[in-house]
């Protein structure tokens, strides 16, 4: 069975997980003690590692990462919205811990790193190497997939249960179950330098998707001008087919 890596197996990386489990062997990562146990009960081989913000001169890299068929980190490395913070040390400890890997490489990065501009927002905007929380990785790692995330929602993550403001607003939105697919889609297409906005194709504003998932009518009128991300690149290249089109629809 083939090899997967997967670095920071919190909540995206779980579910990554047990859907490429029945594929893969499962090499998953944790910052917590706690969880390796639970890891472990799921027939994952769990390592405890963390990365600091401050270069770690003892940082090894990963025993397994030769033998590893694909790697997925899903650890953040850039601020909130894709601000420019301070993240070199940590940034720095992650090449160390990958070492020399040759494989498929996937960075879960973010729609964040678009400017919040009212206009709909293509990769070519915004080229990956121009952007400091994507071109860290590329620069060692050249074969690495850069998935933009939309705001990750499914299973208890529901618009409803958080404080929102401008509800008028339209999301960009994506539930894990489309991320589980495009990665399992990429994976078997053997992938490679990939740039793209992982994010479902509609857009309510906020107001429709809260009201949605409160079984509640909306009565007023879709706002059609706002920060749009388009993953037409995406279902162009990959001919994807999304099981949640709607962030309507993302609870049922």
């Amino acid at each position: 069975m083939k090899k997967l890596g997967i670095i920071g197996c919190g909540w995206l990386g779980n579910h990554l997980a047990e859907r490429l489990s029945n594929q893969y062997e499962i090499f998953a990562t944790t910052t917590t003690s706690s969880k390796i146990a639970a890891l472990e009960a799921k027939g994952y081989t769990a390592t405890l590692v963390s990365f600091p913000d401050e270069p770690n001169p003892e940082m090894r890299e990963w025993n397994i990462a030769s033998k590893l068929d694909a790697i997925i980190i899903a650890v953040p490395f850039s601020g909130l919205r894709g601000s420019k913070i301070p993240m070199t040390g940590k940034r720095e400890n992650l090449l160390r811990f990958i070492g020399d890997f040759k494989g498929q490489i996937f960075y879960t990065s973010s729609t964040g790193v678009y400017p919040n501009s009212e206009k709909e927002f293509t990769e070519d905007d915004l080229p990956a190497n121009e952007v400091e929380s994507e071109s860290f990785i590329l620069e060692k790692f050249p074969q690495t997939n850069i998935l933009r995330l939309g705001g990750l929602m499914g299973g208890e993550r529901l618009l409803k249960n958080y404080n929102i403001s401008n509800v008028d607003q339209p999301v960009n939105h994506i539930h894990y179950t489309d991320i589980c697919s495009v990665v399992e889609k990429m994976l078997n297409n053997r992938s490679q330098s990939k740039v793209y906005n992982v994010v479902a194709p509609i857009h309510p504003n906020k107001e429709e998707v809260i009201n949605a998932q409160k079984g509640l009518p909306f009565e007023g009128e879709r706002t059609v001008i706002g920060r749009i991300i388009s993953p037409e690149k995406l279902i162009k290249e990959l001919d994807f087919e999304f099981q949640y089109p709607d962030p309507r629809y993302f609870h049922i």
